[in-house]
């Protein structure tokens, strides 16, 4: 029997007043008890109870080992209580990082809608494209776009993000519009972007049927902020690829146009990685969940 139990044993003694009584309350063989409170005693270097052929009463130290009892027995049943509560109506606050533009044109603007069904949680977001240390940061859970190394997190993939590959119509008017990925090398620039964690400029790559082709192209300008690297495409710097998301009202007003779209960038996986845990909060699993259906609905 460990402390907690016979902390809850020696109470029931103590309110009911007779071992026999308490070992009936519980379930418990009767020497159990009195074997468990022999040990008690032991351990505390103090007699708790004194007993008659009628009665069993607290000494003076029994009664102020009652009190703390009582307290901490409480206080853990709250706390369960609150455990338990959370299972069915999650609460709590959560941590975690977005990809800036995915955070702003996706997952927040939603927001609301998680926040009407469940009101007890509470978001501590942070949005950017760096590295994040989860462990050291203390971040339950990021998301993230594109293909990942081996972190050691755990990952869930929650949705895929088509790409486009496009320029400025200012470009487009100096340079023409490709035909062909041959085409594409001939005179053809990009606006480079650098992976924020190899700091390595990355190809542009297209697919052809089911294969995958990269293209180098040579550039004036290097980025590794998306804002930057949509802001140098269209001030005409060179061709770019990004998610559809990321450039719609740019084909809304005009500002950009789709280069070779018989020739696709390949889709974009978006993995939710949070660390290995024995039993994940309910706060995490419902956004996480949350996070599935809303990437289902718009991507």
């Amino acid at each position: 029997m460990d402390r907690l139990e016979a902390m809850r044993l020696y109470t029931r003694i103590v309110e009911l007043g007779s071992f026999t009584a308490a070992a009936d309350d519980l379930n418990l063989p009767r020497a159990t008890v009195t074997h468990a409170i022999k040990r008690l005693e032991t351990r505390l270097g103090a007699q708790l109870l004194q007993r008659t052929t009628r009665s069993v009463r607290t000494t003076r130290d029994g009664e102020t080992y009652y009190g703390h009892c009582r307290r901490l027995l409480a206080d853990m049943d709250e706390v369960e209580a609150d455990f338990r509560e959370a299972a069915i109506q999650p609460k709590g606050r959560l941590r975690i990082d977005l990809p800036a533009s995915l955070g702003w044109l996706l997952v927040i603007p939603a927001l609301p809608t998680f926040f009407a069904r469940y009101p007890q949680i509470e978001l501590d977001i942070g949005t950017g494209d760096r590295f994040v240390d989860m462990v050291r940061e203390g971040v339950d859970c990021v998301l993230r776009i594109g293909h990942l190394g081996d972190s050691g997190m755990v990952g869930r993939r929650v949705g895929m993000l088509q790409q486009a590959t496009v320029a400025s119509a200012g470009y487009v008017r100096r340079h023409g519009l490709p035909e062909s990925l041959a085409a594409l090398q001939d005179g053809h620039v990009a606006v480079n972007w650098v992976s924020p964690n190899t700091r390595r400029a990355e190809p542009l790559e297209f697919m052809v049927g089911r294969r995958r082709r990269e293209v180098t192209l040579p550039g004036c300008v290097s980025v590794s902020g998306m804002d930057a690297y949509r802001g140098c495409c269209e001030a005409g710097l060179g061709i770019a690829q990004m998610t559809r998301q990321r450039i719609a009202e740019g084909f809304k007003t005009g500002r950009l146009r789709e280069i070779l779209p018989a020739y696709p960038p390949p889709s974009l996986p978006i993995t939710v990685l949070y660390p290995q845990q024995r039993q994940m909060p309910a706060r995490l699993r419902v956004f996480i969940d949350w996070l599935v259906e809303l990437t289902a609905a718009q991507c």
